[in-house]
């Protein structure tokens, strides 16, 4: 058995944590949901949910994993009361970052593919039809999608061979200290664009008239959703990351740094892309290609254009990496607990697994784009609904009853383990709440999920 790592620096692990957190949904979902439900309103319920639900969540996925010292695939083994069965979920946790990481990585390749298009100009002079469909003969071109995914792959697992420190913990505080440092500078530009102040009207000042328009209903759980989606809780990807720290600092400060970081970049994103939109008259409620089909026009636009999109996709790609590393530190650590594997094994074996794994999502897009579920979709519609309908809430519910149920861990135990340490305490008020608002919240969120995509007209 492999002697196990912790964080060298708390930085570091705050950094790490919000790596995971911070990823494409941030900087790709939250600017066009926001721009489909109209701007302001939406915002303002985004946050309220990101609090209500997010934080609690967040803190108990610590707990499981810094009172166990083991990954989500064991932590239920050591906590869970004799003859209880909690630890099957574990193997689902598993199987959720898996699933993740098999469309995740043809989405993250997507946007290192740009770098290096509006690096040489592919964009420059394009119509916006031509520009669209340069994103459309990449998905139809399976050799291009092969190669940018077995980059992400090899990239992502290469960092996590060298270690939880020298490896993810300093590479995620470089990344992420240059996601931000990317972002004020986008920003800077964007909203220093003439006409930047309309996108940023439509960003800040909330238009409740707008939330009538669509139904307020249906913003308020587009809101809801995209607060409990964001950071990926529920499958044990940041469980992990508290099997690493000590006992140094309370679990509830810990978990809103890392929250605050995931909406900061989340925000910014809508600072860059709102006020460039509204500055040359692109629509920014156009859904998910907003920034593949629609954004290279705005860079094309602006002096410097070929520059600042390359930065942009940069951007983006970092932000999609740090979700990369994070959760292949995960994939390893399942199986250096599982099997005694030392990190070596784990990573070569896992490499193989995963790019084989990931084959199908990239190649749905045009040699098995004749894969389809009616209701659904695609390859990557499938996956993404498995994923985001299926095991996020329903691993958000196993781990919201274990750390309340006296048939669990239990909630004085969690309490014990959240509270250990300094800082911010998580409020014993809030068990009722814990306890029966948050798991009916998530029953709801769940059937609402399979209700929307096969009831709904």
């Amino acid at each position: 058995m492999q002697t196990r790592e912790n964080f060298k620096a708390r930085i570091g692990f705050i950094m790490t944590s919000a790596g995971c957190a911070i990823g494409l949904g941030n900087v790709w979902r939250f600017p066009f949901i926001t721009g489909q439900y109209g701007g302001a309103a939406f915002v303002l319920f985004y946050l309220i949910f990101l609090l209500l639900l997010g934080a609690p969540i967040m803190v108990m996925e610590f707990a499981v994993g810094r009172a166990s010292g083991k990954s989500a695939v064991r932590s239920f083994h050591a906590l869970e009361p004799a003859g209880t069965k909690w630890h099957f979920f574990g193997y689902f946790a598993a199987a959720g970052n898996y699933l993740l990481m098999m469309f995740y990585t043809t989405v993250a390749g997507w946007m290192f593919s740009y770098i290096f298009k509006s690096a040489r100009g592919a964009f420059s002079g394009r119509t916006p039809d031509e520009v669209a469909q340069i994103f459309t003969a990449l998905l139809a071109n399976p050799g291009e999608q092969v190669l940018w995914l077995t980059v992400v792959v090899v990239l992502g697992f290469v960092i996590c061979l060298r270690g939880l420190k020298n490896g993810v913990e300093k590479t995620s505080t470089v990344i992420m200290t240059s996601l931000l440092v990317l972002m004020l500078i986008l920003v800077a530009r964007a909203v220093t664009l003439q006409g930047a102040g309309r996108g940023l009207a439509f960003y800040l000042k909330p238009d409740f008239s707008k939330m009538a328009a669509y139904g307020i209903g249906e913003v308020i759980f587009a809101a809801l959703g995209q607060a409990f989606f964001t950071l990926s809780l529920g499958i044990g990807s940041l469980a992990i990351f508290g099997s690493y720290i000590g006992k140094e600092n309370a679990l509830t400060g810990e978990a809103l740094h890392i929250i605050g970081l995931d909406t900061f970049v989340a925000l910014m994103a809508g600072f860059i892309i709102f006020p460039s939109c509204f500055a040359f008259n692109v629509n920014p409620g156009q859904g998910p290609g907003l920034i593949f089909a629609t954004l290279p026009n705005v860079f094309n636009a602006m002096p410097l254009g070929r520059l600042w999109g390359t930065l942009f996709f940069v951007f983006m790609s970092f932000a999609a990496l740090s979700t990369v590393i994070a959760v292949f530190e995960n994939i390893i650590a399942f199986a250096m607990d599982m099997h005694g594997w030392s990190r070596k094994k784990a990573v070569c074996v896992n490499l193989v697994a995963v790019f084989l794994l990931s084959l199908p999502c990239a190649l749905g897009f045009n040699v098995w784009s004749g894969l389809q579920l009616p209701k659904i979709g695609g390859i990557q519609d499938i996956e993404d609904f498995l994923l985001s309908s299926t095991l996020l809430p329903a691993g958000t519910l196993v781990y919201l009853l274990f750390c309340v149920s006296r048939y669990g861990w239990g909630f004085e135990n969690f309490l014990r383990e959240a509270n250990t340490g300094r800082g911010l305490r998580f409020p014993r008020i809030l068990r009722p709440y814990v306890t029966w608002v948050l798991p009916a919240v998530t029953l709801i969120i769940w059937a609402a999920g399979y209700v929307q995509k096969f009831l709904a007209q």
